[in-house]
């Protein structure tokens, strides 16, 4: 596919920079999510800080090293360490270990299913465990790169080096592979189970239509993809990569085969994050030189959250009625937005 194209001119934007109130956490974060209406900031080493709206902080000990992977139902978060362990941390702030890797290898990736089983890769082998159930695991033929349940089923996608498979833990049957070369990393289903789009180490996205395994080549981007979220209603994925908010449009059976994207919030500098709105047509969007803004995606119009001049933004999130949103730079230095 040719280089990205755009159009219109940016729209003049509206500041709510005086309405965010900072979060000093002290120390670089790595991701941050909502339980409930308190955000929580996950460090990128060891702690996790709960911050809530009315301006109370509290630091929770959640791993002995490097945390390397983090994802949240709203209810729990669960985590992933350099110390072999995969951690679950409550909204009270409680924080218990899930499993150990019996070799403590490195829990890479973390993937939590809507009935409450968790998923983990260390190494080749994911892992997964449901509630009331017994651990089973499956071997890849390289290092897992990034897993997803899917929306409906217990279905774990497993990327990895030339592919995805698509394992049911809960069924004998063998794994179904989606064969593409290269090294994949992160990886999603589409909110309506019908695609699967993975981030590559190229500067790449590949997905496929799971109905017939049809491909999906969307390229374009001068840098990795390292943040990519569905629009509300999973009409759109919008990615990281560009210096601009790509968003590829999902709507038709087709997804974004043969379609241009849209571009979307152009800065002289290269977004590092996103995060759509879980019920508008907003998204938030955070870049290489600290700027943090919201964009409407059906007309372009911005609105600055945070100005530039600082580290690039590594934590965007909104909670779950789309009234918060809470961001942090790699040095630590973090926000709450009440809406």
């Amino acid at each position: 596919m040719s280089d990205f194209e755009t159009s219109g001119e940016a729209a003049s934007i509206v500041s709510v920079t005086d309405r965010v109130r900072e979060v000093a956490i002290g120390a670089p974060v790595g991701a941050v999510h909502f339980l409930g209406d308190t955000a929580v900031f996950i460090g990128a080493e060891e702690n996790a800080t709960f911050a809530k709206s009315d301006g109370e902080s509290s630091t929770v000990a959640l791993h002995g090293g490097a945390v390397l992977s983090s994802v949240t139902d709203g209810k729990r978060i669960v985590s992933g360490g350099d110390d072999g362990k995969v951690m679950a941390l409550d909204a009270g702030g409680k924080a218990e270990l899930f499993a150990t890797d019996a070799k403590r290898r490195w829990i890479d990736n973390v993937a939590l299913h809507p009935d409450g089983a968790v998923a983990w890769s260390a190494g080749k082998i994911a892992y997964v465990r449901a509630p009331k159930a017994e651990e089973k695991f499956f071997e890849v033929p390289s290092t897992v790169g990034g897993l997803a349940f899917a929306p409906k089923g217990m279905r774990l996608a497993i990327a990895h080096y030339n592919g995805v498979t698509l394992w049911f833990p809960n069924m004998a049957a063998n794994a179904e592979m989606l064969e593409w070369a290269g090294s994949h990393l992160g990886v999603m289903f589409s909110p309506d189970n019908r695609f699967l789009v993975t981030s590559m180490h190229e500067p790449a996205l590949h997905g496929w239509r799971l109905a017939d395994a049809k491909h999906m080549r969307m390229t374009g981007y001068p840098g990795r993809v390292r943040s990519m979220a569905w629009t509300s209603g999973g009409k759109g994925l919008a990615t990281s990569g560009a210096d601009a908010v790509i968003v590829w449009p999902f709507a038709s059976k087709d997804g974004p085969m043969g379609k241009q994207p849209a571009m979307l919030a152009p800065l002289q500098a290269r977004v590092s994050m996103v995060a759509c709105h879980p019920k508008q047509d907003i998204l938030a969007t955070g870049y290489s030189d600290g700027t943090v803004l919201m964009v409407r995606l059906t007309d372009g119009a911005e609105i600055l959250v945070r100005r530039n001049g600082t580290p690039p933004v590594t934590a965007l999130a909104w909670n779950a009625s789309g009234s918060l949103l809470a961001f942090a730079d790699e040095e630590g230095a973090a926000g709450l937005l009440t809406l």
